[in-house]
């Protein structure tokens, strides 16, 4: 059986021009400002369960049409005189209709049409940066509750407090 998680289809250099922390780095070093949104990204994908796809254009890297991972994010660079905006409107409709969500983020408003009508959902950067945001705090947070509780990685930590109880009762038995 296939891969059913939800896909969230990113516009890698939309997404760097438009993150306030990235933007300013790609007029630096572009490849500096790749390598941070792959790993926010990759960060985030482990976070939600979702699927990630970074899609670039492929004129500004060498390896047209490539397809690897990173940090297990899927990176695409389109193919010679192919668009970042027409690989993502394919890839939505290849993923469009197989008991999943695809999303689209990009503040690309032609490319969010052109999406939305493959019956993806819109995702501006902006909120895709607010949705990363929340997620790095919130895994700062386990990390945290984590320390507290001792560098100990037991399992009952994982359990519900449902299975402690069940376990309880079979120990006292």
């Amino acid at each position: 059986m296939g891969d059913l998680r939800d896909v969230l289809l990113v516009d890698g250099y939309n997404m760097i021009g438009a993150w306030p922390d990235l933007a300013p780095l790609s007029q630096i070093d572009m490849n500096e400002a790749r390598d941070r949104l792959l790993e926010r990204l990759a960060d985030y994908q482990a976070f939600t369960g979702r699927r990630v796809i970074a899609v670039f254009d492929a004129y500004r890297v060498p390896g047209k049409g490539r397809t690897f991972e990173q940090g297990r994010v899927e990176i695409y660079f389109t193919k010679e005189k192919e668009t970042a905006d027409e690989a993502i409107e394919r890839f939505a409709g290849q993923f469009r209709g197989k008991r999943r969500r695809v999303y689209v983020a990009t503040s690309d408003f032609v490319e969010q049409s052109v999406a939305f009508a493959q019956g993806a959902l819109r995702v501006p950067a902006l909120e895709l940066l607010v949705d990363v945001e929340q997620s790095e705090r919130e895994i700062g947070k386990r990390i945290a509750e984590q320390s507290q509780r001792g560098n100990r990685n037991t399992i009952d930590g994982k359990l519900t407090p449902e299975q402690l109880k069940l376990f309880e009762r079979w120990r006292r038995q």
